[in-house]
């Protein structure tokens, strides 16, 4: 086993209807806020892998009600994609392994919580898009796994965390801690305060028209970065959309908004040199394709308006949630330097003046796709 390890995985595999003999662990991916494990078992003779998580329950206080919603989708997409030829269901969505006492996770003797995932064997994730297929491909699994839940039974899902992309109470708590920030963060964060405090009146927008109906409550990720899809070893192709923590219900333009923040940049989400952040109107022009490509048939034309406009929201957005983490003192995400969280506030906000700049051609690129598919929908 390996000793560096953070926990002991000896004590926790046994818990898992893994059906075989843990060999060994290794940490695994690049995630914020769970620790993540890929193990290799031993099933007679034959090696196994899965992925073991110890859930952070300060972030998602519950867990339970969590992996009610993690497995009531995951089961509905493996009934769904169980109808569609040639599809693979132990592939193509998430397989939450069991325990012993048929429960979706185990507690330890510390009172961690832990699940475990079947492990999407010849497939990988990228923490940046290095190509504009790789932005297709990612955007047109998203789309998909938006149009399999489209459907999904059994009344509301539980919102994991309440308001979680309500932007304008995203700003209300950014600025009830800019008032009690310490100086010194005040004084780093300055330019960053005043680019957050310029764009106050324009961010209400999605939450608004929910709250209106003009656009309509469905089941959503809430996460879609582009490391939250896995792309074929082999072709590339978008195979596994993974990271359900989030999933509740939603607008598809916090998922479509996240896309884009993530996808058409060539740059770390905490790059500190400016000058390597460019936002790609290439690949921005691949990501609409490949998401309208499969959601053109499913999407009413209030959210195909606000497409290019959810890029711009959900990047601030998330610029302001690292803004507030870094004046609050870093209690939420990780964080691996002094100033992370204001590098990564920092790269979102220049993103968000480039998608500002190049705005007309954003939308001319939505509406034209969205020509190109919503006939193909409707004559197909």
């Amino acid at each position: 086993m390996n000793e560096s390890l953070k926990h002991d995985l000896s004590k926790i595999a046994p818990f898992f209807q893994f059906n075989g003999e843990l060999v060994s662990a290794e940490p695994w991916g690049s995630g914020h806020i769970n620790d993540t494990y890929r193990l290799k078992i031993d099933a007679e003779g034959e090696i196994v892998h899965y992925i073991a998580q110890r859930i952070n329950d300060k972030i998602f206080p519950n867990v339970p009600k969590m992996m009610e919603n993690i497995e009531r989708v995951t089961e509905h997409l493996r009934r769904k994609l169980e109808g569609i030829p040639g599809s693979n269901p132990e592939r193509e969505t998430l397989n939450v392994v069991r325990t012993l006492d048929d429960m979706p996770y185990h507690i330890d003797e510390e009172g961690n919580y832990w699940r475990a995932y079947i492990f999407v064997e010849r497939a990988q994730t990228i923490d940046f898009v290095s190509s504009p297929q790789q932005a297709y491909e990612a955007a047109k699994a998203f789309g998909r796994f938006q149009g399999l839940l489209r459907d999904l039974p059994g009344g509301p899902l539980y919102e994991v965390i309440p308001d979680f992309h309500h932007t304008p109470k995203r700003f209300a708590r950014f600025r009830q801690v800019l008032a009690e920030a310490s100086p010194e963060r005040v004084a780093a964060a300055q330019a960053e305060i005043a680019f957050a405090k310029e764009r106050k009146d324009e961010i209400s927008l999605v939450v608004d028209k929910l709250a209106s109906g003009e656009l309509p409550l469905r089941v959503t990720h809430n996460d879609t970065k582009i490391n939250n899809v896995m792309l074929s070893n082999c072709s590339g192709s978008g195979v596994c959309v993974i990271d359900l923590d989030t999933i509740m219900p939603g607008s598809v333009l916090y998922d479509f908004g996240d896309e884009v923040r993530t996808s058409t940049v060539n740059a770390a989400e905490d790059e500190r040199d400016l000058d390597k952040v460019r936002f790609s109107l290439e690949y921005f022009g691949e990501l609409v394709r490949g998401y309208l490509e499969s959601a053109a048939d499913f999407l009413v034309p209030a959210e195909v308006e606000l497409l290019a406009y959810s890029g711009r929201l959900i990047t601030f957005e998330i610029g302001l949630r690292f803004l507030t983490d870094f004046l609050e003192g870093d209690v939420y995400f990780k964080v691996h330097r002094d100033g992370h969280n204001l590098d990564r506030c920092r790269t979102q906000f220049e993103m968000v003046r480039q998608m500002e700049a190049q705005k007309d051609e954003m939308e001319a690129i939505v509406a034209d796709y969205y020509r190109r598919f919503a006939g193909k929908a409707a004559t197909g």
